[in-house]
């Protein structure tokens, strides 16, 4: 047994080890030992030289390694600020901070980053800002006291100093600012707020509302269902650690309900792949979802249906446009028997697709310009394509704005794809089937399980395929004229 002396500001303390002691396990043993965060630990020797990780592993072999002082960058600057004189309140602010985002998705990727950088791009603030802000709703309210906002904004620059503001007051007044109440983390809160107000407003009944978000909906099945908080928490907690998937699928039976309130509730709805992550790894969950909540003959409607009646109609329907080479590919894939194309996607893919074309983004905005997005440009927001070997995390790290969930094909080529992801939320769910079919069909259904509303250039499509194919809400959507003139000529 071994011990180092260690000193952090007025306190001094041993730290005992056995066999080898690396500088990351020192750290960590720092941390625990005065409870402070690992993250911008400096260590220093008794010459006051400042100690890294190649001059730590050759003086922890000395015999006398005298007494090693940490501490965090600017504590000198922090001591002459405005900061609160509370240093242990300061420490439980930023553990706060950094056990959130530990515990959540994409917080570890904040962490590293500044671990790495000592700055946080403005992708990353915000996602951080999302974590924390849907934390505090969570925990507070959508109306967060002036206290708890301000407890989040020191909680970061206690955690992370380099994000601190050396030129202001306080040096944490730009995620929030107690004097105007501006900043990063009340704007945030301002959204949810807004989100909050237009989802109440969803829920007053109101003629056509039909949908993927609409709120006011009976689950086909009740069976089995779970009646208490407590009894859903322990279903939510086996679910998290076992790996037996026929609990994990039972458990999520019956706690459907559960999860339908909270994907309609506009705080709760953020942290559905937290609480239920087994979406996320075990495939079938979407389609099981669907079957619960319409029952399995809706549910079975589209790939009963479009290889025996829709397929045809819309190769029909295709051939009367006005071709372009776009179009032309597509039509020529849909009408392949060949099982391997040499060029863009397989044949039931491009018979989709075609849809896209029949029934194009109508224009949107006030002005109803004419510059809307063509049908090849919004066939993207349904399906990508990226080669087998690529990484599934950087596709999702590249994604940098708010977009409806979509398809995306993995493999050697579009029409050789072996697997299909829904990206939803830079979350990545693997489809049940390597099919292209059961596999948009499980991308439709994702929409209604997770009540997130369509892709307005593709919400033709998805409004056709909903009332005449699903049959879902027929009477309460409210459908482009282009989509009743289409379903007048597919129906009869």
């Amino acid at each position: 047994m071994h011990a180092v002396r260690v000193k952090y500001r007025e306190r001094q303390k041993y730290i005992c080890y056995e066999g080898q002691l690396t500088f990351k396990s020192f750290l960590e043993c720092v941390s625990k030992k005065f409870e402070i965060s690992t993250l911008d630990l400096k260590v220093y020797d008794d010459l006051n030289t400042e100690v890294d990780e190649d001059a730590f592993a050759f003086l922890v072999m000395k015999p006398d390694l005298g007494v090693l002082e940490v501490c965090l960058p600017k504590d000198s600057d922090f001591e002459e600020s405005s900061w609160p004189r509370n240093r242990d309140d300061l420490t439980r602010l930023a553990r706060m901070i950094e056990k959130i985002l530990r515990e959540k998705p994409g917080g570890e990727r904040i962490l590293t980053e500044y671990a790495r950088k000592k700055s946080l791009t403005d992708s990353r603030r915000r996602d951080m800002v999302k974590i924390l802000v849907a934390h505090m709703a969570s925990e507070h309210g959508t109306s967060p006291s002036r206290r708890v906002k301000e407890d989040y904004a020191k909680g970061i620059t206690a955690l992370f100093p380099y994000l601190a503001d050396p030129q202001g007051t306080l040096g944490y007044e730009h995620y929030y600012n107690p004097v105007d109440g501006g900043g990063f983390l009340a704007w945030r809160v301002k959204t949810l707020q807004k989100e909050a107000s237009e989802g109440q407003k969803k829920r007053n009944p109101q003629p056509l509302t039909g949908g993927p978000d609409s709120g006011d909906r009976t689950p086909f099945s009740k069976e089995n269902r779970l009646t208490t908080e407590t009894q859903c928490c322990e279903a939510i907690a086996l679910m998290k650690h076992t790996t037996d998937e026929a609990i994990i699928k039972e458990k999520m039976k019956q706690t459907f309900i559960h999860r339908q309130e909270m994907v309609h509730d506009p705080v709760k709805s953020s942290e559905i792949f937290t609480t239920f992550p087994r979406f996320l790894d075990v495939k079938g969950m979407i389609v099981q979802d669907f079957s619960l909540m319409f029952g399995d003959d809706i549910s079975a409607k589209f790939l009963e249906k479009w290889p025996t009646h829709y397929r045809q109609k819309v190769l029909e329907q295709t051939r009367g446009l006005t071709q372009t080479s776009n179009l032309e590919d597509l039509l020529h894939n849909a009408e392949s028997t060949t099982e391997e194309l040499e060029d863009g996607w397989d044949s039931e893919m491009s018979s989709i697709l075609l849809l896209i074309h029949l029934m194009p983004p109508s224009p949107h905005g006030r002005n109803k310009r004419p510059g809307k997005l063509s049908a090849r440009q919004a066939i993207d927001h349904l399906v990508k394509f990226i080669k087998t070997g690529t990484s599934i995390e950087g596709h999702l790290d590249s994604i940098t704005e708010s977009c409806q969930p979509y398809l995306l094909a993995v493999g050697t080529k579009r029409s050789a794809t072996h697997k299909y992801f829904i990206v939803i939320d830079k979350h990545a769910i693997p489809c049940q089937s390597p099919d292209s079919l059961a596999s948009f069909d499980e991308l439709f259904k994702a929409h209604f399980v997770f009540a997130t509303s369509y892709n307005r250039d593709l919400a033709n499509v998805y409004h056709f395929l909903q009332t005449a194919v699903y049959q879902i809400d027929t009477a309460t959507t409210k459908v482009n004229p282009r989509v009743k003139e289409m379903r007048a000529r597919m129906l009869h």
